[in-house]
């Protein structure tokens, strides 16, 4: 075993990547999963049925893609953690459960809000939380680029506004203090897969964050 897989695996044993839509979080998990031979996690998004309906009619679908999105990470991390190889204890994923709540309290209305949480903290109480939270920053007219470049059909008319909207659900959960390590790198400008020296540095940054009992925001360069 590599000496960086070693020093990881004293530090955490449950890493979540999250990010806006666009934002290169499922790539950075595969990057970071091959070099530190983490398990790796990854959300199944394509498979929900409601998603492109959202897209097109958020108010009409909402609940819809929500609920479908909970039940299926709910059963995704549940089949991980409980089938885990004895021998292989360390996790990478690119969503933590949390983002379910996060999302549905910007898309759903009060009523169905509040049964949405009901049912959320039902399920919660059975999942680990992460050791540590990396949320990766974009400002929204790069998501853009991104989303286009990637060409997924049903993303493609993604509304500035509604992005704008998930990052003020990021960044409302990451300033309410939550009892949760979290990392925020601001990636404005950078390409981390075609610059594998900026690469580098992300990785050993969140090797090492500043403090690991508090936010911590780097912008990196």
């Amino acid at each position: 075993m590599c000496p960086t897989t070693l020093s990881m695996s004293k530090k955490y044993n449950y890493i979540a990547i999250e990010g806006n839509i666009g934002a290169g979080k499922t790539t950075l998990c595969q990057m970071l999963a091959k070099d530190w031979r983490y398990d790796l996690v990854l959300e199944q998004f394509t498979d929900n049925p409601f998603l492109p309906l959202f897209y097109e009619n958020p108010e009409r679908y909402a609940f819809q893609v929500e609920l479908f999105f909970m039940t299926e990470r709910y059963k995704q991390l549940q089949d991980h953690f409980s089938n885990r190889n004895l021998f292989q204890q360390h996790t990478i994923a690119d969503y933590f459960f949390l983002k379910t709540l996060l999302f549905a309290k910007k898309n759903l209305l009060n009523e169905e809000n509040r049964l949405f949480n009901k049912l959320f903290k039902t399920l919660n109480n059975g999942l680990p939380t992460p050791d540590l939270l990396v949320y990766l920053h974009r400002p929204v007219s790069e998501l853009q680029q991104f989303i286009q470049q990637r060409g997924r059909t049903m993303e493609q008319e993604i509304a500035n506004s509604y992005l704008e909207k998930v990052q003020s659900a990021y960044f409302d959960f990451i300033k309410s203090d939550p009892d949760l390590p979290i990392l925020v790198l601001d990636l404005e400008g950078i390409n981390f897969v075609e610059d594998k020296a900026v690469y580098q540095k992300i990785k050993k940054i969140v090797e090492n964050p500043p403090e690991l009992n508090k936010v911590n925001y780097l912008k990196i360069e």
